[in-house]
């Protein structure tokens, strides 16, 4: 039991510090924006190469895990992530960060697939959310402490002692998968995607998750927005307060580490496809409260000025409520979804290509909602929120309508 669970705290840690370099690099991506006067081209690379370079190495990862060792591969990636933290505090030029954005999505990608493969091969059946929901705990923790400490240590000591804690948190993750986690013994012969491609409770999950990435990307990346775009645009006016969006931003993450262990626990018992629905149609609705805020803070009496952050308006505590709640919502959906692509994969020994097959699934919807986003905002940015809890309510429709086609009136706790 000591030894199982070891093997568990080690790939916590790795999800921890995975999340850790993730956060670092979006909350210095500015500072590398005017350290090298990067053109608009150039600045829409560093993005970019991160993404394109996330999604070309799914496939191929995840094959390598399940034809061969996770472990090995994961020790290969956590590895590669140093050594990128390491070119990040070396690079001096535009070019040069780009390619260090490539590796670093490469890296970031395999450490996620196969932490959670693994996570989703040694935990029992009727527990994998609950170890799921601790990992993902673990990532959102790493979120809000490197959000809030990156940018201070940063302005304090410079880039290299940014990268060297990067590096301090990689290197006991790699000796601790190396030392703790056991070897895979699970492999699958031929082409393990072509095996999952037509299972039915995969396209299931597909056919929610597809629509569920253009409600969560959304409403995630204008949450922020609204709260920080002048009145005359849609928004509120808080540029001036960026402590302010900061809280709204922490928020989210903060409620979704507290709740995903006890939520992921709960799914197990409970049933995992249930939880799926309810926390995508709480999604929904928090999504359709977020442009009422303003109303809502008048009506209750809300108070405009806050200590620290200053004079807001009185629809701040409501916002800040919504985005917490959102935290909230997806703490239901996300333990209990991973696991049911985890439950799809284990059986015959393809658990990392399943979660390749839950990544790429994903990219489509998070890809093309910010184009969508932007256009919406040329109509009234609330519709931003509207559409996106419009996704969110489409996609929990059509899961629950296959569901009760497949296994009738209690499709939601048969799953």
């Amino acid at each position: 039991m000591n030894e199982e669970k070891f093997q568990f705290y080690a790939l916590y840690l790795t999800r921890f510090a995975s999340g850790f370099g993730f956060i670092t690099l979006v909350t210095l991506l500015p500072t590398y924006v005017n350290l090298f006067d990067a053109s608009n081209l150039v600045v829409g690379l560093f993005t970019t190469a991160f993404t394109l370079a996330q999604t070309a190495a799914v496939v191929p990862l995840a094959w390598a895990g399940d034809r061969g060792d996770k472990r090995l591969v994961l020790a290969g990636c956590l590895g590669l992530a140093a050594v990128t933290y390491v070119a990040f505090a070396l690079v001096g030029s535009s070019l040069q960060f780009v390619a260090a954005r490539a590796l670093q999505g490469v890296a970031v990608t395999g450490t996620g697939l196969m932490s959670l493969a693994l996570i989703g091969e040694l935990a029992p059946a009727d527990a994998r959310a609950t170890h799921i929901g601790r990992a993902n705990a673990a990532r959102f923790g790493a979120s809000i402490l490197g959000s809030l400490g990156a940018g201070s240590l940063h302005g304090l000591y410079g880039f290299e002692a940014v990268y060297a804690v990067l590096v301090g948190l990689l290197l006991p993750a790699l000796v601790g998968v190396w030392w703790f986690v056991d070897s895979d013994g699970t492999t699958i012969a031929g082409n393990p995607f072509a095996g999952l491609a037509f299972n039915r409770r995969l396209l299931t999950l597909t056919s929610f998750r597809a629509q569920y990435a253009v409600a969560v990307t959304l409403v995630r990346t204008w949450v922020p927005l609204y709260a920080g775009l002048e009145v005359a645009r849609g928004g509120l006016g808080y540029t001036e307060t960026a402590l302010a969006v900061s809280l709204l931003i922490t928020a989210e993450k903060a409620t979704n580490m507290l709740c995903q262990p006890y939520t992921g626990r709960l799914s197990d018992w409970a049933g995992r496809s249930l939880f799926v629905f309810v926390g995508g149609g709480l999604y929904g609705l928090v999504a359709l409260a977020v442009p009422f805020t303003p109303a809502i803070g008048s009506f209750v009496g809300a108070p405009e000025t806050f200590p620290v952050v200053g004079t807001l308006s009185a629809a701040f505590l409501p916002l800040l409520t919504c985005n917490a709640l959102l935290g909230v919502a997806d703490s239901l959906r996300e333990p209990a979804s991973m696991a049911l692509f985890a439950d799809e994969g284990t059986e015959d020994g393809s658990v990392a290509s399943s979660f390749g097959i839950r990544e790429l699934v994903w990219r489509p919807g998070s890809v093309l909602a910010p184009m969508l986003g932007g256009a919406l905002m040329g109509v009234g940015m609330q519709w931003v929120f509207f559409v996106g809890a419009g996704a969110a309510f489409s996609g929990i429709l059509t899961f629950f309508g296959i569901l009760a086609r497949d296994h009738g009136a209690r499709a939601l706790t048969q799953w």
